[in-house]
């Protein structure tokens, strides 16, 4: 399992089980490679992936590749890889900002300047993607 915590690293599929709830997951693929991604497939996501590994986590959510978060990892992953775009892209001002909380944390992130045209994807948008078909729930 590849994965954007601190840092970005390969997780065996057990140990990130385990972090979760109550033991839920989701595994998703790609529509259209209904039984499994090629070798070539894979072989392109690894070389896309290669480069962002050991990158420290990204708690602003810039776009850069200097810092990477979770959804941020499989989306640069699946576009360059497979020219895949898993979910929509969205900037910062298309979300509900008006939480207090939400507000606190931003403004504990980027002071009074808010990059509100940085480029976001959400991990909703990332599990709602139409690209993507459900072949596990547990």
């Amino acid at each position: 399992m590849f994965e954007a915590v601190q840092p970005v690293k390969l997780t065996p599929l057990r140990s990130w089980v385990a972090r979760g709830q109550g033991g839920h997951f989701v595994v998703k693929r790609l529509r259209d490679a209904a039984t499994a991604l090629t070798p070539a497939m894979l072989t392109r996501l690894r070389a896309a992936g290669q480069p962002l590994l050991g990158r420290d986590y990204d708690l602003a959510f810039n776009w850069s590749d200097k810092q990477i978060y979770c959804s941020e990892l499989i989306w640069k992953v699946y576009d360059r890889g497979l020219h895949r775009q898993l979910g929509q892209l969205q900037h910062l001002r298309d979300f509900d900002l008006r939480n207090p909380a939400v507000h606190a944390k931003l403004r504990e992130r980027y002071g009074r300047q808010l990059p509100l045209d940085e480029p976001v994807i959400s991990p909703a948008s990332v599990f709602n993607s139409a690209e993507l078909v459900t072949i596990v729930s547990r």
